[in-house]
C-alpha cells in the first residue's frame, strides 16, 4: 500500500521512556499537527520496525496503544490507519502560537471576498455586473486552448514570457482599440494584465509616491481606491451628479490641491451607471491640461452600449498622453478569464513590465495565445454580438420588473449600457435592517454602501442582470420585494 511518505521519528536511548512510548507519542503529535489526516495509512509495523532500527515487537507494542487510545484503527490484511474517532475523541492539538505580523490596519489581514462561506445552491445572487460564463462557446473555447497549448510546447513557448504579454495578444488588444474604440496608440503601449484590478494596482505602483492625491468619485470601485491607498496615495472624494464627476467641484480642489491622477468610468459609472457626455468629457481632458494631471479611465463595460448614441473613451480624444486607459475581455468571456490590458505612453508601460517582473515572470502564455487567436479569428466578436442581444433582453426584462413590483421602494433611470442598474431606495427604508431581510428571503444584493469609502449608508443598490436568466431574475424580484414588504409590514405592525 502506497505511504504518503517516511515517517522520521528520533529515538533517545539514554532515557527512562520506553522505546514504544516514544514511537506513540511521535506519531500522536504528527496526528495532531495535521501531518496524518484521518484514514492515513501508517508504514506496516517490520517497515517501521526496519526504519527505526527496532524489534518489531516494539512498534507492534506502539500501535497496540495507539489503537487502545482511539488514535488508529486496524483493518485485516489492508493495515493500520488514523482512526476517525479523532474526530470525537477530547485530543486537543496544541495551540497555535498568534504572532504579530506588524500589519497597521485590520483590513490588511482580511479577505476582499470571504471565499470560504458556503453558497447555498437556491440563493439568487445580483452581482454587481458580471457576466454569465453559461454563454461560452465551449467547443470553440477548448479548441483554441488546444491550439494555445500545442504552439507552446511545441515552440517552447512555456519559458518566460515578454512581461507585458505575448506579443501576438499584444497585436490582437492593439488592433481592437485602435479599431473599435477610437485610440490611436502603438504595440509600445500595451501591455497585459490579469483583469483590471491588476491594472489599477500597477498604475498605483508605477505612478503613485507617498502622498500623492488622487481623485475619485465619492461612490467608486473601493478595490481601485484601496489600491491607490496601499501605495501612499490620498484618495480626494468629489461628488457626482448626472453628467459624471462633480468637475466643479473637482476645479475648486484643483485651485488650492496639487492632484497627481483622477481616477473615473466615463462609461456606465461603478456604481451609479451615469454616462459622460461628450461636453463634459472635452472639458475634463481640458482640466488636465490646465491643473497637470492624469486621468486613470476604467472602461469596464464599453462593449455593452444598448443605445444608438455611441461615445469613444477619453483615451481616443487625448493629445497630450494624459490618459491611462484600463480594460478588461473579461466580461467579454467570462470572470474566470482574468485578462485585462493597459494602454498608456511607452515610458509608462516600461515601468509596468518592471513591476510585473516581480510579481508575475511567467504569465499565462496558454490563455494569452489562445484569447488572441480569439480575437484574431472574430469568435470573440461573434461571441459578444450573440451575448449583446441576450443581455438586452434580459435588461429590458428587469427593467419592466422592477417597474412593476418594486416601484413603492425603488426609483431609477435605465442607463445607456453597461450590465447593470442603480435603485435609488426610498428614504424610509432601513439599508441594514433591509439587508438583513434579503438573507432570510434567500436573494444577495450588492447595497450602496459598498462603493463608499467610509461606508456610510447609502439608500442605493446596484443589481446585475447579465449573469441572470429571466427566469432567475423573476424569483430574484419576487424575494426582494418581498424582503421590501417584510419592512413595511414590520413599520405598520410596530
Amino acid at each position: 500500500m502506497l505511504r504518503p511518505w517516511e515517517l522520521q521519528i528520533e529515538l533517545l536511548r539514554n532515557t527512562d521512556t520506553s522505546i514504544h512510548v516514544q514511537i506513540a507519542q511521535k506519531i500522536i503529535e504528527e496526528i495532531q499537527h495535521g501531518r496524518f489526516a484521518v484514514g492515513s495509512a501508517l508504514p506496516g509495523t517490520r517497515e517501521l520496525a526496519t526504519i527505526l532500527g527496532v524489534n518489531r515487537k516494539t512498534v507492534v507494542q506502539a500501535y497496540e496503544e495507539m489503537i487502545a487510545q482511539g488514535w488508529l484503527h486496524s483493518e485485516h490484511k489492508r493495515g493500520t490507519f488514523v482512526s476517525p474517532r479523532i474526530l470525537s475523541v477530547n485530543h486537543h492539538p496544541k495551540p497555535i502560537t498568534k504572532i504579530n505580523y506588524g500589519f497597521q490596519n485590520k483590513s490588511q489581514l482580511e479577505p476582499v471576498i470571504s471565499a470560504n462561506k458556503k453558497i447555498e445552491s437556491d440563493i439568487i445572487s445580483f452581482s454587481s455586473g458580471l457576466s454569465d460564463s453559461r454563454l461560452m462557446p465551449l467547443e470553440v473555447l477548448s479548441r483554441a486552448m488546444r491550439h494555445a497549448l500545442i504552439v507552446s510546447i511545441r515552440t517552447n513557448k512555456q519559458s518566460y514570457n515578454e512581461p507585458k504579454g505575448s506579443m501576438i495578444l499584444r497585436q490582437a488588444i492593439l488592433h481592437m482599440l485602435n479599431i473599435n474604440r477610437g485610440l490611436h496608440t502603438d504595440i509600445d503601449n500595451i501591455c497585459v494584465v490579469r483583469g483590471s484590478q491588476m491594472g489599477f494596482f500597477l498604475v498605483a505602483r508605477v505612478l503613485m509616491r507617498n502622498g500623492d492625491n488622487i481623485v475619485m468619485e465619492k461612490l467608486c470601485d473601493q478595490l481601485a481606491s484601496d489600491a491607490f491607498k496601499s501605495c501612499g496615495a490620498n484618495v480626494i472624494s468629489v461628488g457626482q451628479n448626472d453628467k459624471g464627476i462633480d468637475l466643479d467641484e473637482l476645479e475648486t480642489i484643483c485651485k488650492h490641491t496639487k492632484i497627481r491622477a483622477a481616477c473615473v468610468s466615463p462609461h456606465y459609472q461603478i456604481p451609479t451607471t451615469v454616462s459622460m457626455p461628450m461636453s463634459h468629457r472635452r472639458r475634463l481632458l481640458a482640466m488636465a491640461d490646465l491643473y497637470d494631471f492624469l486621468i486613470i479611465e476604467d472602461d469596464h463595460d464599453f462593449e455593452f452600449n444598448f443605445s444608438n448614441k455611441s461615445i469613444l473613451p477619453l483615451a481616443s480624444f487625448d493629445k497630450s498622453n494624459r490618459v491611462i486607459y484600463i480594460g478588461s475581455l473579461s466580461k467579454v468571456l467570462a470572470p474566470g478569464f482574468r485578462i485585462g490590458f493597459i494602454a498608456a505612453h511607452k515610458e509608462i508601460t516600461k515601468q509596468f513590465a518592471s513591476e510585473i517582473m516581480m510579481i508575475d515572470r511567467q504569465g499565462n502564455t496558454v490563455t494569452e495565445l489562445a484569447i488572441a487567436e480569439l480575437l484574431h479569428t472574430g469568435e470573440i466578436n461573434r461571441h459578444t454580438v450573440k451575448t449583446f442581444k441576450i443581455y438586452d433582453e434580459r435588461r429590458t426584462y428587469i427593467a419592466k420588473l422592477i417597474r412593476e413590483e418594486l416601484k413603492d421602494f425603488v426609483t431609477f433611470k435605465l442607463p445607456d449600457g453597461g450590465l447593470a442598474l442603480w435603485l435609488e431606495v426610498n428614504a424610509n427604508i432601513n439599508m441594514p435592517l433591509l439587508l438583513k431581510d434579503t438573507e432570510i428571503e434567500k436573494v444577495r444584493i450588492v447595497p450602496g454602501a459598498s462603493f463608499c469609502g467610509n461606508r456610510e449608508q447609502v439608500s442605493a443598490i446596484r443589481l446585475g442582470f447579465a449573469n441572470l436568466t429571466n427566469d432567475e431574475v423573476h424569483l430574484g424580484i419576487k424575494r426582494l420585494k418581498n424582503a421590501f414588504q417584510r419592512q413595511s409590514y414590520q413599520s405598520l405592525n410596530g
